[in-house]
């Protein structure tokens, strides 16, 4: 706080007029101080936090007893990506206990790997369901994720991503079986 130099009166020495000092001036700042506590808490309990990101996931109702068993989904719906180590991942489409239908093949992640191909096969069953009368809705490409022992768990967030961003409306995961582990040790990429 700056402070005002105040003189005695003059120069004189001795008798005279005795004056009283004057006391410097200043400013009381507790309202203000108080004024700005209050509009930090109010501006604090205000605002909204950042909300968590996540993904919706729908998951299915559990069976009842007296549930007949639900009809298989045919092979040329359905696209299983078996995730493997070394960001690296076998697909095939079809069945793995019969001949597939197309694969097994070896693909990356990302928009130049599993996305292109996610794209390509959701549009080849959706050109079928057309050309049959199907209602797309309801007969889209199916897709079953397979992660093994050796695969990561940003993997498994990247593929999740990859269902977000081709709108797959479709799929499971599943534990993986012995021969997608063949798969995966044929394809070198279960280290």
């Amino acid at each position: 706080m700056a402070e005002l130099n105040t003189g005695d009166g003059g120069g004189k020495k001795g008798g005279g007029k005795v004056r009283s000092k004057k006391s410097n001036p200043g400013v009381d700042l507790t309202a203000m101080v108080d004024l700005a506590f209050l509009l930090i808490t109010f501006f604090i309990l205000t605002t909204t936090l950042s909300k968590p990101q996540s993904m919706n996931l729908a998951l299915p109702d559990e069976p009842k007893a007296d549930d007949p068993v639900p009809p298989e989904t045919p092979a040329w719906r359905t696209l299983t990506l078996v995730l493997g180590s070394d960001d690296k991942l076998v697909w095939y489409s079809g069945r793995a206990d019969g001949p597939p239908l197309d694969g097994p093949a070896v693909s990356t992640y990302g928009k130049a790997g599993i996305r292109d191909l996610i794209l390509s096969k959701k549009k080849g069953v959706d050109d079928r369901n057309k050309a049959e009368g199907a209602d797309l809705e309801k007969s889209g490409i199916t897709i079953i994720l397979k992660p093994s022992e050796k695969s990561n768990y940003k993997n498994f967030v990247d593929i999740l991503d990859e269902m977000a961003i081709t709108k797959v409306k479709k799929y499971a995961t599943v534990d993986i079986t012995p021969e997608d582990i063949k798969m995966l040790e044929t394809n070198n990429i279960y280290n």
